[in-house]
């Protein structure tokens, strides 16, 4: 194989896989940050629930931190112990910003 098709070969390989590479990296990050919006939702109710004796926001923020993700925000309804975050973190591509909610069965 001669020198300059090596080199192109290499050429089209970077050209092609780098993109390859941000947006599946951009990917999983957005798979973590809903599996961490979901778990930090989750460890709120329990903790809005009486499961778990701790502040249902401290708590949530703490199983973000736990996972390098930012909790902006999150609210919980005292009367029926519904919790909603919204979980975040950075990418190459931007930010991702996933929301979620959990609570006893039968709350809608």
């Amino acid at each position: 194989m001669s020198a300059p098709l090596l080199i192109a070969c290499a050429a089209t390989t970077l050209v092609l896989g780098i993109p390859i590479l941000v947006g599946a990296s951009a990917l999983e990050t957005r798979h973590r940050v809903a599996a961490v919006a979901d778990s930090a939702a989750l460890a709120a109710a329990d903790a809005a629930g009486g499961w778990i004796a701790a502040d249902p926001c401290a708590l949530a923020v703490e199983v973000a931190a736990a996972a390098s993700v930012s909790l902006p925000e999150c609210s919980v309804d005292e009367n029926t112990g519904v919790a909603a975050v919204v979980a975040q973190a950075s990418t190459v591509l931007g930010l991702v910003a996933i929301r979620a909610r959990a609570g006893p069965p039968g709350i809608e």
